[in-house]
């Protein structure tokens, strides 16, 4: 006699079950009593009637389903057998893999759980039946008695459907599902299954279960898939086999991985949680003559091992070790069921690949066609967990996380070298920083005038002197500014920061950076030419040409007599040959120059004592008012030359984009 509060058992049940949890928990005790006998498999038989409402559905004329009727010709319900199922916890079908609790999920999806038993004792039958109680005897009802019967065996009936709706109402669907389930008894080839037959209670439609693998071929198994693989746990390596199928003809169902414990499916998953590209089905193409065939299926790769028996939950829902991360264990369910996606890849490796490029093109047509600012990411993003078919609103979501964590990451870059005090990872490195710096955020403005400040920052710690006592070189002032050695052809707008000297110059047609003018040695550091957007200007002789040199911090010797590095007139012999027509870019596009062509020259350099003497006392330059610069113009040339100083340059931007760094708290 038990004494067990069963309400409160069924309600503990945890989630994970479903309504079919019951049925397959009948169908395998059905199974198992097939095997405690001394008969051949083939022998054995399961037989699962469906009881439907008298009531016909209006919609669809196919009656709900009530319940089920599950018959076999097993052992019986011998005393031992009667003995367990009045057991909480029972142990008498531990190596088997019982848990002693499966049956109380029959009343937690149905009103009630009807037994009727034959099974011998000391030579002769006896008929059992019972109900299962739902207060606090397990077994009520009950009766024994001498048996007419000449076999044994029993009849299981779940009854009345509890709360809702049964999902299914097609025999054709249940029958899919319980061969889902069920599955890893029938590809079992040390233990052959019996029959195992479901059908309507008149009889008018039968399916044999078996038949799905055996002979129907709507599950095949995939050979060349099935694998087995090792992980690691805290007490050693554990060793999982998996089996690859493909099920044909799967309706509206999705590619999964089912994770099984003593041959009993316990939790599954869309295979396309980890690899974007199952969420569709796959087709298997038969080409006959002129006809083309194809026959639709989905993969579902089944997991078996020791770990996943020891494992199973009590109410075989899921399972004790943790989704993800399990630090007590040691192996995550996450962790499994990502090795086994890996193998069902391999089986539909082609496809798979050929979606994913088609995800790629459909991921490069969103940001040519709506948003180009995003170029620059599309050779470093990752698209493996990117939805199949993902909308522009999950594109653009992934495109913002992946510059989110580029921003992220070249601030700490950029706070490590100005914390450290050391110019060598600037001097290295300077032109890479800068470049991602500017190039990651162009589409938020937010985002861009932060890294403004950013940029700014690495320019003032440019500027001042190292532990040696020395300046950084032009070189590394001009990355920041300019990558050297390129041109607007090969150097991307994001990838420059020519604000840092005049907004205007973010909006010019061709900019030459240290590269030689085509036919010529003559090398300026920036050429612009310009084509301002805001008035629509192409490559016309009217638009002016900007002309730039730098020179290197605290440098004063270029105003030395004997110097050839005067970059004042560097600058004008620059323009002169200009003005000749002959130089073209170094890709062989022609600048177009007139007598009427206005030209704009600007030394950056820094304004020490003797250089502002040899401005205004031998080059006739007029200071500016703020005296961080000189000004002169050479009418015969159509030129205007301006000598600023770097502290100048500093302080203009700074002051250009205060305001901004105000509104953003960055200030």
């Amino acid at each position: 006699m038990s004494n067990v509060n069963i309400k409160r058992a069924i309600d503990n049940i945890r989630s994970g079950t479903s309504v079919y949890t019951p049925i397959v928990e009948v169908i395998v005790n059905a199974i198992q009593a097939i095997e405690s006998t001394n008969m051949c498999m083939r022998d054995g038989l399961v037989d699962i009637a469906i009881k439907r409402a008298r009531q016909i559905d209006l919609v669809d004329s196919i009656p709900e389903v009530e319940g089920f009727e599950v018959v076999d010709n097993g052992i019986g319900f011998t005393d031992q057998n009667r003995d367990s199922f009045d057991t909480l916890y029972s142990a008498h079908k531990i190596a088997e893999g019982g848990k002693g609790f499966g049956r109380f999920t029959c009343l937690k999806y149905f009103e009630d759980m009807e037994v009727e038993s034959s099974f011998q004792k000391n030579g002769k039958l006896f008929d059992r039946s019972f109900k299962m109680g739902k207060e606090n005897e397990i077994i009520i009802n009950e009766k024994k008695e001498k048996s007419n019967k000449n076999i044994t065996g029993s009849k299981i009936k779940l009854l009345k459907i509890k709360k809702k709706k049964f999902p299914e109402k097609k025999i054709q669907t249940i029958a899919r599902i319980l061969v889902e389930r069920l599955l890893p008894f029938f590809v079992n080839k040390d233990r052959i299954p019996p029959k195992i037959v479901l059908r309507e209670e008149d009889e008018s439609e039968v399916i044999i279960l078996n038949e799905y693998v055996e002979t129907q071929s709507q599950i095949q198994e995939i050979n060349s898939a099935s694998s087995n693989f090792c992980l690691e746990r805290n007490e050693g390596e554990e060793r999982f086999i998996a089996r690859v199928f493909k099920f044909y003809s799967p309706r509206s169902q999705t590619s999964k991985v089912s994770l099984v414990a003593h041959r009993r499916e316990v939790t599954s998953v869309s295979l396309h949680k980890y690899i974007p590209e199952f969420i569709e089905e796959f087709y298997d193409r038969k080409i006959t003559g002129e006809e083309i065939a194809e026959k639709n299926f989905t993969i579902k790769v089944y997991v078996f091992g020791e770990y996943l028996d020891e494992n199973v939950s009590l109410e075989r829902g899921g399972f004790e070790f943790q989704k993800e991360n399990d630090v007590i264990y040691g192996i995550s369910q996450v962790e499994i069921e990502k090795n086994a996606a890996e193998l069902a890849r391999s089986a539909v490796n082609s496809e798979v690949q050929e979606r994913y490029e088609k995800k790629k093109k459909k991921v490069k047509d969103y940001v040519n066609e709506q948003a180009p600012w995003h170029k620059g990411m599309l050779s470093e993003i990752d698209l493996t967990d990117m939805p199949y078919n993902a909308t522009n609103e999950q594109i653009e979501t992934k495109l913002q996380k992946k510059k989110y964590e580029q921003e992220i990451q070249v601030r700490g870059e950029v706070s490590r070298i100005l914390g450290e005090g050391n110019l060598e990872d600037l001097k290295e490195n300077a032109s890479d920083i800068v470049r991602r710096i500017s190039g990651s955020t162009k589409n938020d403005l937010a985002h861009y005038i932060a890294l403004r400040r950013s940029v700014i920052d690495l320019f003032d710690r440019s500027l001042q002197v190292e532990g040696d006592g020395s300046y950084s070189s032009e070189g590394v002032v001009h990355d920041i500014i300019f990558p050297r050695r390129g041109d607007s052809d090969t150097t991307a707008f994001e990838e420059h920061n020519l604000w840092l000297i005049d907004e205007r110059l973010n909006f010019t047609e061709y900019l030459s950076s240290d590269l030689p003018l085509k036919g010529r040695q003559d090398r300026p550091d920036l050429l612009a030419y310009d084509s301002r957007v805001v008035f629509r200007g192409e490559n016309e002789a009217t638009n002016p040409v900007t002309i730039f040199e730098f020179k290197k911090p605290q440098r004063d010797d270029f105003v030395n007599p004997s110097s050839n590095e005067d970059p004042v007139q560097q600058v004008v012999r620059y323009v002169r040959r200009l003005r000749s027509g002959d130089f073209k870019t170094p890709q062989g596009r022609e600048i177009l120059i007139s007598e009427n062509t206005p030209f704009y020259g600007f030394v950056v350099c820094d304004l020490a004592k003797k250089v502002r003497s040899w401005l205004e006392e031998e080059k006739d330059f007029k200071p500016m008012p703020d005296r961080l610069g000189y000004f002169q113009r050479h009418e015969n040339l159509n030129l205007y030359i301006e000598v600023i100083g770097w502290d100048k340059v500093l302080k203009d931007a700074s002051m250009r984009s205060r305001i901004f760094f105000h509104k953003l708290g960055i200030v």
